[in-house]
């Protein structure tokens, strides 16, 4: 496992880390085993700028598959808390993945769609999307979750990765997630994980949805991150030859920097806010 993923997970609680290290290895080639442990504890680095309060009751949008999220939101709020983990459809290994580490009691999962949440308003705590913006369609659609979010909650913490790079690492990391979104569309008619937005973007779709950005922030995060990739068969089903041909070109390179440089994480943005 990376030293600086060691080094990291040190810093936190042994009740963390014992948590953390009962999450289930994934094989997933070409992504390291230990990629959704590393995805955890950098939720939980991101969280103690923003922690909950212990026995909170905390809305979560977009739980995902693999609980990335939710897990340390969970042990955050304690055996007192709760976590409404919201998730449209997508809810694979989420059960298994809470559950091996305990977690599953502090969790009730929601299967809705987040822009018309079952909740009346002021019901929970707190409204988090951690790392779960990027993957709505488009900005109309993140303005009605961010709505919800806001009627939901007094406040909402949102974190998200910057289109900021720093080392050739980052780089790698950004040069391969940035041909997500055309040529999943190219290839299947959809959006994958749209491009990661600014600071300024993200206060000006809360905005947009009725609420006040209160003290933006944008977090270094020593830690590897491998979910940029995805398969080049992907950009091989395009239809149009042009495309194809430029897309596959531009998959090899990202690619390439990949194995020369690794997959580091760029700078995380966080956003708090409240209604206005």
């Amino acid at each position: 496992m990376d030293r600086r993923f060691e080094s990291e997970l040190e810093r936190t609680s042994p009740e963390f880390q014992k948590l953390v290290r009962s999450v289930p290895l994934q094989s997933s080639p070409p992504l390291p085993e230990y990629w959704l442990r590393c995805e955890m504890l950098e939720r939980y680095v991101v969280l103690r700028r923003a922690l909950p309060t212990p026995g909170a009751t905390v809305l979560e949008v977009g739980a995902g598959p693999h609980a990335i999220s939710t897990v340390p939101l969970a042990f955050v709020v304690g055996p007192r808390g709760r976590v409404v983990a919201v998730e449209r459809r997508r809810w694979g290994k989420f059960r298994e993945i809470a559950s091996a580490g305990g977690m599953m009691d502090r969790i009730r999962p929601l299967a809705c769609d987040a822009r018309r949440l079952p909740l009346r308003s002021g019901a929970v705590d707190l409204a988090v999307c951690l790392h779960g913006l990027r993957s709505l369609p488009d900005d109309a659609t993140a303005v009605a979750v961010l709505r919800e979010m806001l009627r939901v909650s007094g406040r909402i913490v949102l974190a998200e990765t910057l289109p900021i790079s720093r080392t050739d690492a980052q780089r790698a990391h950004l040069a391969m997630y940035g041909l997500r979104e055309e040529v999943f569309l190219a290839a299947t008619g959809r959006r994958d994980d749209v491009g990661y937005r600014s600071l300024d973007e993200i206060a000006s779709l809360v905005d947009r949805a009725g609420g006040v950005a209160e003290s933006p922030i944008a977090v270094d995060v020593d830690l590897p991150h491998a979910l940029a990739y995805f398969p080049r068969d992907v950009a091989e089903r395009i239809v149009d030859p042009a495309d194809r041909a430029r897309l596959v070109a531009q998959w090899d390179a990202a690619n390439a920097a990949l194995e020369q440089y690794g997959e580091d994480h760029p700078p995380v943005g966080i956003v708090q806010a409240r209604p206005r």
